[in-house]
């Protein structure tokens, strides 16, 4: 996986719902596909992404091999408290990349 782009407030009003959007960059190779010596090219997509919020979980999605290259995820959630706000993606090679972002609550 090389990068993550997230877009969302650095700061919002007890109770607002606020829109969290976020971009990843991954090949998302199905295993369908074959290499120009006919061998199958291996599976590698994300198949786990999870964002927690202040210690909970607040979104969950499974990824299957319909799921384009680089995956758009736009999600909303209500700002409760100030806290950290983090994203972890999991592909098929178990790796993981995690980013936070700080959301303060006033």
């Amino acid at each position: 996986m090389a990068t993550a782009r997230i877009s969302m407030p650095t700061s919002a009003k007890s109770g607002d719902v606020i829109e969290i959007k976020t971009l990843v960059q991954h090949v998302m190779e199905t295993g369908f596909r074959r290499d120009e010596l006919g061998r199958a090219v291996p599976r590698d997509i994300i198949n786990t992404f999870v964002v927690t919020y202040a210690g909970g979980e607040i979104f969950r999605m499974d990824l299957f091999p319909g799921v384009a290259a680089n995956p758009y995820i736009a999600f909303p959630t209500v700002a409760s408290e100030t806290g950290d706000v983090v994203f972890a993606w999991t592909d098929d090679r178990g790796t993981t990349l995690t980013e936070t972002r700080r959301l303060t609550v006033t």
